[in-house]
């Protein structure tokens, strides 16, 4: 691979990088082209960009964007596949599936918001990760709860003081 060619590789994986804010390095060495072509239709189906690249290019790349990614560089040996995706666990997921039909591929790192997970041994802690728009969602009905609890309140009372009015005016 000539110079220009792995400045524009180091160049694209950085904007990807910076565009998606998550990605998984897999190990998908070893697999027959029927099986990395049917991980990669698996990946379109799930929104997810996935790209084999070398690792020396992959640590470039992450090298441009700046702060410490030294975590992973022990990662970063043998075969690399590394996927996109704005999701931060539909990559896991969809590794966890594709290894019903066979042991790859396996996990070597992901980064997701800053997060560093290195390890096959890591898979399930990111599939139980929730997204940033699922956590708003949370965030957003535990702060609506004691509101509709303060109303539901108010109004149970308002019908109360209301009935103890009516009373005492039919009394009176």
């Amino acid at each position: 691979m000539k110079k220009e060619e792995k400045y524009e590789v180091v160049n694209a994986l950085t904007e990807q990088i910076k565009e998606y804010g998550n990605f998984y390095i897999t190990d998908t060495s070893n697999l027959t082209v029927a099986k990395i072509n049917a991980i990669r239709r698996k990946c379109f189906e799930s929104d997810i960009k996935i790209q084999v690249a070398k690792n020396s290019l992959i640590k470039k790349a992450v090298e441009t964007i700046g702060g410490d990614f030294t975590p992973m560089y022990d990662a970063l040996k043998g075969s690399s596949s590394i996927m996109f995706s704005r999701s931060t666990n539909a990559p896991a997921k969809l590794i966890k599936e594709l290894r019903k039909t066979g042991e790859k591929p396996l996990l070597k790192a992901a980064y997701i918001q800053s997060s560093f997970f290195v390890g096959d041994n890591q898979l399930d802690a990111l599939i139980n990760l929730k997204s940033k728009e699922q956590l708003i969602g949370d965030i957003i009905g535990l702060l609506q709860s004691p509101a509709k609890n303060v109303v539901s309140a108010l109004q149970s009372s308002g019908n109360k003081l209301a009935g103890i009015l009516k009373t005492l005016e039919e009394r009176g």
